[in-house]
């Protein structure tokens, strides 16, 4: 497993545990060890950036859920990890007599940069892996990486989530802050399709995909119910008391335009921080995105179990 000490890796160490299954959970910290050790993990002392580090003890199969996430930020950054790092993974999995290797995608790969919107897409659409994005570009390179490794004795899956969301979510837990600042503003009211996925049915998906699917291809993963943007903020947002009511709204191109606008400014003050709009940002989360997760339903027996009214109650577990 890499990513455990993470908000998905975490939960997938967990169910995996509960399984049965012993977890070896790549570690590049003390506090990451810690982590995953408390979870029921066996630490492995390794780091993506560095892929002579990784030295594997034999296994079944990898779970990769290690990524490089920012809205902004060097573009080397991103391949380092998401690319190199993913290839050594594959190839340290490969030395170790891995015959599964479950990559964590992500549903942006297929998304352009015109701002297309994207209405039932399969698996077939195009990947972008020279997007203006470098967290999308990565991506894409990383989940191309890991399909062309696939071989009658490796067999490797990639799994697309779309809009990942749960107790613990960075996303979520900033949404009530800043619609209280009165900083955020929806892009076209926010009133088109949006896929999302609860951190528990990728959690299923990925369980599914260790048992079932055909290797080399990859799967979008999404919820059972269809949404919003606005009615996914506006979920999120009342969590903490507050209302989406009369909250701004700008057209995308503008919020592109001040998103290039904003990453130029953190760029120039040399900030550590993204700022609070990116044109990564608008791109994800700006259009309808409802692509098709048939294929996972029929090959991997994929369900999505937790409905979003389930699954915001999920937040009332967590301080």
């Amino acid at each position: 497993m890499t990513g455990g000490s993470g908000f998905v890796g975490k939960r997938i160490i967990s169910k995996l545990v509960d399984d049965g299954h012993t977890v070896l959970a790549l570690a590049r910290s003390d506090s990451s060890a810690d982590t995953v050790c408390a979870l029921g993990a066996a630490p492995v002392v390794g780091d993506l950036d560095v892929p002579g580090s990784l030295k594997l003890s034999p296994l079944d199969a990898v779970v990769h859920a290690a990524a490089h996430f920012r809205f902004t930020g060097p573009r080397g950054a991103y391949f380092r990890t998401n690319v190199g790092g993913t290839r050594a993974l594959l190839e340290a999995a490969k030395d170790t007599g891995a015959r599964t290797f479950i990559h964590l995608s992500a549903g942006a790969v297929v998304m352009d940069d015109r701002g297309s919107p994207i209405r039932g897409a399969d698996e077939s659409a195009p990947t972008f892996p020279r997007s203006f994005s470098g967290y999308i570009a990565s991506k894409a390179c990383g989940e191309a990486a890991v399909l062309a490794n696939n071989t009658p004795g490796f067999r490797t899956i990639a799994l697309r989530p779309s809009a990942i969301w749960g107790p613990g979510d960075p996303f979520s837990r900033e949404i009530p802050r800043v619609v209280a600042s009165g900083r955020f503003a929806f892009i076209d009211r926010g009133e088109y399709p949006f896929a999302t996925c609860h951190v528990d049915n990728v959690v299923e998906a990925v369980a599914c995909a260790l048992e079932r699917g055909t290797g080399g291809r990859a799967y979008f993963i999404t919820d059972q119910e269809l949404t919003t943007f606005r009615d996914f903020i506006g979920g999120l947002a009342k969590l903490g008391g507050l209302s989406i009511d009369g909250l701004r709204s700008v057209s995308y191109r503008p919020a592109f335009a001040v998103g290039r606008l904003m990453e130029l400014g953190a760029t120039l003050g040399r900030s550590k921080d993204d700022p609070p709009l990116s044109r990564t940002m608008v791109r994800m989360i700006g259009r309808e995105f409802t692509p098709s997760d048939r294929a996972a339903r029929t090959e991997l027996g994929y369900v999505g179990r937790v409905l979003r009214t389930d699954g915001l109650q999920t937040y009332a577990n967590i301080p």
